[in-house]
This record gives C-alpha cells, sequence and structure tokens, in this order.
C-alpha cells in the first residue's frame, strides 16, 4: 500500500515562513504530477501548487510570488516553502499525487498564521 505523509505545519506569524514536506512511500507507479491544495473552514479544497514531473509550475492567484513548490521524483517527495503567510492562508493542507494509476492524498496539516 502507498503512504502518503505530510509534515511541517504549525502556528506561525503573520510575515512569517513555514516549508512543508510531503513524501509518498510503498509502490507508486508513473507520478505524471505533485501538488498541495489547502481547505479552510466552511471553503472548498482549493489548488494552491502543482508541479510535473519535468518540473513545469503552476501556482494559485493568491500565493503566487510567496509560495514556492519544489519536488524530489526520486524520493516521491514534495515540498512547498511557504513566505510573507496571511492569516488568509490558516487552512488544512494536503498534498497530491497523480499517477498513471490513480491519485494520492496525504492526511493534511494544519497550518495557522496568527498573531
Amino acid at each position: 500500500q502507498v503512504q502518503v505523509v505530510e509534515s511541517g505545519g504549525g502556528l506561525v506569524q503573520p510575515g512569517g515562513s513555514l516549508r512543508l514536506s510531503c513524501e509518498a512511500s510503498g509502490s507508486i507507479f508513473s507520478v505524471y504530477a505533485m501538488g498541495w491544495y489547502r481547505q479552510a473552514p466552511g471553503k472548498e479544497r482549493e489548488l494552491v501548487a502543482g508541479i510535473t514531473a519535468g518540473g513545469r509550475t503552476n501556482y494559485g492567484d493568491s500565493v503566487k510570488g510567496r509560495f514556492t513548490i519544489s519536488r524530489d521524483n526520486a524520493k516521491n517527495t514534495v515540498y512547498l516553502q511557504m513566505n510573507d503567510l496571511k492569516p488568509e492562508d490558516t487552512a488544512v493542507y494536503y498534498c497530491n499525487f497523480v499517477s498513471a494509476i490513480r491519485s494520492y492524498w496525504g492526511q493534511g496539516t494544519q497550518v495557522t498564521v496568527s498573531s
């Protein structure tokens, strides 16, 4: 079975930074893309950032210029560097791997931006 484990969430002050990581362990076949999504209370899950196995990236409009996604294909690991965090960034963050078979999701990690 495939296990997707996230880490790095927590409480941070506005303007601060956090680095999230997510590793997929077990047999996962031909990962085409990896990404980060987030969901705030009462809101729908939204795309934060995505990256293909070839390194192409895309970002949600609200995080452009502040967040950076990166990956290590050999380790099946995706990272999200979050800078200049704002209270509006408070949400549960989920990582995602898209393979030829299906997509895999992490359990979510809480990010809270507050004074």
